[in-house]
């Protein structure tokens, strides 16, 4: 059974950094291209940011270019999310996602084998 788990939001004031985590099992980790989108209230969901299965390309949505960075450690089966110079505007909840990435031109969701979390909280206060 595939579990992704993120953690890490919070609440922090305009300015601040957070870091967000995700946690994926029961899939082989390095296999999969990975993601973090977000979904503010009244919002459609938006992506934010992926990483290549190798972790050697990225992509950012303009919104977060140069604020955000995306990374992944394959040996731990994890990916991050480091969140600097925060806005209010960045306030959703924010999902990490196994299947996922930038085709160049718009987003893409493997059809089969895609797995989301259920989501971490980031607030920021202004």
């Amino acid at each position: 059974q595939v579990q992704v788990v993120e953690s890490g939001g919070g609440l922090v004031q305009t300015g601040g950094s957070l870091r967000l985590s995700c946690t994926a099992s029961g899939l082989t980790f390095d296999d999969y291209a990975m993601g973090w989108f977000r979904q503010a209230p009244g919002k459609e969901r938006e992506g934010v940011s992926c990483i290549s299965w190798s972790g050697d390309r990225t992509y950012y949505a303009d919104s977060v270019k140069g604020r955000f960075t995306i990374s992944r450690d394959n040996a731990k089966n994890t990916l991050y999310l480091q969140m600097n110079s925060l806005k209010p505007e960045d306030t959703a909840m924010y999902y990490c996602a196994a299947g996922v990435g930038w085709d160049g031109g718009s987003w893409y969701v493997a059809p089969k084998n895609n797995y989301w979390g259920q989501g971490t909280q980031v607030t920021v206060s202004s």
